[in-house]
């Protein structure tokens, strides 16, 4: 796994005012969190935090602190946006110690054309992120699913993939990856399923007054 640097400042809390300055001068509101250093505020430039959360890939964070001497190993641990413009608004560094497990997600990049892709099958990514269980020095950057040798009703579940030193907290049976056969619609079926229906005939005219 990479390392990038990262540089945060401490900042205060408990009023609104604070936050909404800080995101005027393009800086995002965290923290940094962990055995021995306990819960401190933070915030860092928006520019800084991009490579990431928008990444494919985990990375270890060197992280500095304004006023500290000491470097923090940490990860991204979650980052909160704005359900609307989803830009960043919040985010969790996790302190890493060297002898202490942690748990994470780790991206999961397919590698390869399954066979039944080529033969006109689809293929389904249903897992993005694998959650994993391991120590700092073993976090892999991402996980590689091989996918070449899958054919039209093949998958690979969580239980096939294997990584030294690392632990799957997934669940087992869990399809990572799998090919489909393309469904074919006949024209009248397709009429049915995009919901056309037959024009109605409305009869006009009088009702006949009984006698």
């Amino acid at each position: 796994m990479s390392e990038l640097s990262l540089k945060a400042i401490k900042r205060e809390t408990g009023k609104q005012s604070l936050l909404t300055n800080l995101k005027k001068s393009g800086m995002i509101p965290g923290i940094f969190y962990g055995h021995g250093v306990g819960n401190i505020p933070i915030a860092a430039k928006d520019l800084d935090l991009r490579p990431f959360i928008y990444t494919s890939e985990s990375h270890i964070i060197n992280l500095s602190i304004d006023g500290e001497e000491a470097l923090h190993n940490c990860i991204v641990k979650d980052v909160q946006f704005d359900p609307l413009k989803y830009i960043p608004i919040h985010f969790d560094l996790l302190s890493l110690n060297a002898d202490e497990e942690i748990e994470l997600e780790v991206p999961v990049q397919l590698v390869g054309t399954a066979i039944g892709a080529r033969e006109g099958g689809v293929t389904q990514h249903y897992l993005h992120k694998l959650q994993i269980k391991c120590l700092p020095k073993f976090i892999p950057a991402h996980i590689d699913v091989n996918i070449e040798n899958l054919k039209i009703g093949d998958s690979v579940r969580v239980s096939e993939i294997k990584i030294d030193n690392v632990k799957l907290l997934n669940d087992a049976n869990a399809s990572v990856v799998g090919v489909i056969a393309k469904v074919v619609l006949k024209d009248d079926e397709a009429t049915a399923e995009s919901g056309a229906k037959e024009p109605e005939v409305v009869a006009k005219g009088k009702k006949e007054k009984e006698s």
